[in-house]
């Protein structure tokens, strides 16, 4: 399975999404391939912001390693299922797509909300992996399960 992860610059939520999902699919034994990446290309090549990586690793997820990207067209052959952060990342995404089957692979991460930026305030970014912990877990259970 591949899933990819998309927040506006790919620098804070789903760098964090991409990193625990990829952890949490490895303890599990899973052949996973998880990706992130940004609707917009401001920080292209860089790695994730220094709050992301310093919150990843107080609960020992290394994200260190990551590359910003920005979301491509491409991304919908590559990916089996794409998650959002929020809905303008939902309706920039949607705007891209081709066809009925790219939009059916494009949902909101946290399935009817939002996962706040946190980029502008430093106390979001423990409630923020937190939140995404929790929704990655889920992740874990509903595509892992039999039949």
């Amino acid at each position: 399975m591949k899933i990819l992860m998309v927040c506006l610059g790919n620098i804070c939520r789903s760098p964090l999404a991409h990193g625990i999902l990829e952890r949490l699919s490895e303890d599990e034994g899973l052949q996973w391939e998880i990706d992130s990446a940004g609707t917009g290309g401001w920080h292209v090549g860089a790695p994730p912001d220094h709050r992301s990586v310093a919150i990843a690793k107080n609960y020992g997820v290394d994200i260190s390693g990551q590359c910003c990207r920005k979301f491509e067209v491409d991304d919908f052959d590559t990916y089996d299922y794409i998650f959002v952060m929020d809905y303008s990342n939902l309706n920039d995404v949607k705007a891209l797509a081709r066809s009925d089957e790219d939009h059916k692979k494009v949902s909101l991460f946290l399935k009817n909300d939002i996962v706040p930026d946190p980029y502008y305030d430093d106390s979001q970014f423990d409630p923020v992996y937190k939140m995404v912990e929790k929704r990655c877990r889920e992740i874990i259970v509903e595509f892992n399960s039999p039949g």
